[in-house]
């Protein structure tokens, strides 16, 4: 029995007895978006295969386990990933500019070395993988976000069903405000503890400070944390402007948007 089989059925253990089912879901959709990826990772080798577009769909997919697998179908789920997949959309734009304007695709000469064995002509695009891998590692954060904006906006409807739909968005302006302080710290850190063994690696190098910020390994890591922000930071109007509106449609029309 490995360590890894010990630690995720400890980790089944403790969110099946907290989360219940939810729980129990939310194990499973680890595996269903890891999945995901390693099927993405793999379409991607293929020279012919754009990695954008691999991207942008795996991201859709990945946004629809985590949305309607765990939380099931309902107006907040919904309005939860449309505003994922605009901020997705938006966010490319600029991770796709920063990346060729700081020229940060490909490798370091810190990694040229390790290179020396290794064929350079792999027939892939950097640029593209480089926005690629900034999306990748900020969808889940946007789709924490999103989520935690949409519900409990309809929690307010539900409270208060004669709320207007500008007083609905910016209740979920102050939402999100709230959060994104907090979240914007959790990325940060998150790149910087799992990248803590490349700071000791420059330290090792003698490098100076401006060597270290002017390194393209360094300047990549600060490039996907500002456009994980940005990210981050786009969602929150997105998400509340949408919610609001289809929480308020529904109330007009009729419909029940608490299914």
């Amino acid at each position: 029995m490995t360590v890894q089989f010990i630690l995720a059925v400890i980790l089944f253990i403790l969110m099946t007895a907290v989360g219940g089912k939810k729980g129990a879901r939310s194990f499973v959709a680890l595996f269903l978006n890891f999945t995901v990826l390693i099927l993405s990772i793999i379409i991607m080798n293929n020279p012919g295969a754009n990695p954008v577009i691999v991207t942008l769909f795996a991201s859709a997919l990945i946004s629809s386990i985590t949305l309607f697998y765990i939380s099931r179908w309902g107006t907040k789920t919904i309005t939860a990933f449309l505003a994922t997949i605009v901020t997705t959309c938006i966010l490319l734009v600029f991770i796709l500019l920063f990346t060729d304007q700081a020229m940060i695709q490909g490798f370091g000469e810190e990694e040229i070395e390790e290179l020396t064995p290794y064929s350079l002509y792999v027939g892939v695009d950097f640029v593209k993988i480089g926005a690629a891998m900034i999306l990748m590692s900020t969808i889940g954060a946007i789709i924490d976000l999103t989520i935690a904006i949409s519900s409990p906006m309809q929690e307010i409807k539900y409270h208060n069903p004669d709320i207007d739909r500008l007083s609905l968005f910016a209740s979920g302006m102050s939402i999100g405000r709230d959060i994104l302080g907090t979240s914007a710290n959790t990325l940060f850190f998150a790149f910087f503890g799992g990248y803590m063994g490349l700071l000791l690696w420059f330290k090792d190098l003698k490098y100076s400070l401006g060597e270290i910020v002017n390194s393209k390994v360094f300047s990549s890591e600060m490039i996907f944390i500002g456009s994980s922000a940005i990210g981050m930071a786009l969602a929150i109007p997105i998400t509340a402007a949408l919610t609001a509106y289809f929480l308020d449609k529904k109330k007009k029309v009729g419909i029940d948007p608490f299914d």
